[in-house]
């Protein structure tokens, strides 16, 4: 993407009502919609983030099925998720928001069970030692997921990298956390769920079009 086109994007950005663009200090000292997301989508609807989003593909096809919960994609990249924010805006979807932030922040951004489910959609696996800090399902992020989910809420992972499906399944069973659903291949499996399947990422296509087996785990948190 050429840097024009990205600042172009950038500026749309701060005109859409759906994109919240905080600063760090803004949120880490008290943001404003920290346990008052309802008030954002003027409903007590359930709310699902997607992390990592992307360009929101799973946060626009999602909340287009369920127009009864209100779906947050989060991701550091505005440019990416423009598409998704604009989409939203040009459809009149009123249960989408996306937030430009660290998703390491999440739990400054949401108050303790304000969230029902968390999808994370091919995050980076960060396969080096050093950035195991970094994986989206280490011992930090899992508390921080279960401070801002409910007690019955869950949490999906959906990836290309057989290092992160193992390394989550082996650190799930290890904390004695609650594993839903496991599949090391959902398209050549006879049972995967619907929205797993039913919706594909532009990653998840590339992926598909080398040949990789995407795999998916469901689970809660118990802590």
């Amino acid at each position: 993407m050429g840097s024009k086109n990205k600042l172009k994007r950038f500026k749309e950005n701060e005109t859409f009502q759906n994109v919240l663009q905080p600063s760090r200090e803004e949120v880490v000292t008290g943001f404003e919609l920290k346990g008052k997301w309802n008030s954002f989508f003027k409903n007590d609807n359930p709310i699902v983030l997607e992390l990592g989003c992307g360009k929101g593909e799973y946060t626009i096809a999602l909340a287009k099925k369920n127009p009864s919960k209100n779906y947050i994609g989060i991701d550091i990249k505005g440019a990416r998720f423009w598409r998704g924010a604009k989409t939203a805006i040009e459809e009149e979807m009123k249960n989408v928001a996306f937030i430009r932030t660290q998703i390491e922040l999440i739990d400054f951004i949401f108050g303790k069970n304000e969230v029902s489910e968390i999808w994370i959609t091919f995050p980076d696996p960060q396969i080096k030692y050093k950035r195991t800090k970094h994986r989206l399902t280490n011992t930090t992020f899992l508390k921080k997921y279960h401070q801002i989910v409910t007690e019955e809420g869950t949490i999906n992972l959906k990836t290309d990298s057989e290092f992160m499906h193992g390394y989550t399944l082996g650190l799930l069973h290890g904390e004695g956390h609650e594993i839903l659903h496991s599949n090391h291949d959902v398209y050549k499996n006879h049972y995967s769920p619907e929205e797993v399947i039913n919706t594909q990422t532009f990653y998840e296509k590339q992926y598909l079009d080398q040949g990789k087996p995407i795999t998916y785990i469901k689970f809660r948190v118990k802590y």
